[in-house]
């Protein structure tokens, strides 16, 4: 199993961190110790636990279009926003 790791001097000493997981991180006087650090430490939370991968569908912007159109509680606030609009437009090209 591969992990990004992120290697960073810290102190004069190296930390080693799991990318996208700041808890996942160990120290070490040399990079080498800083690395098998975190393995022990990600080996430790892998036996105490169930490693499982999680597919999220991915949703396109579209596919949120109208998903709140019969939202009673937007209608004052749509129409404050038309005659904001209006003003606005009444300001910029007077009859």
């Amino acid at each position: 199993m591969n992990f990004p790791i992120l290697l960073q001097p810290h102190d004069g000493r190296f930390r080693a961190s799991v990318l996208g997981s700041p808890a996942m991180a160990a120290d070490g006087a040399t990079k080498e110790d800083a690395l098998t650090a975190l393995r022990t430490s990600i080996h430790q939370r892998l036996a105490s636990g169930e490693l499982v991968l999680l597919d999220v569908p991915y949703r396109a912007v579209t596919d949120f279009a109208g998903l709140f159109k019969d939202d009673p509680t937007l209608e004052d606030m749509v129409k404050e926003i038309y005659r904001e609009r209006d003003a606005e437009k009444a300001a910029e090209f007077p009859e």
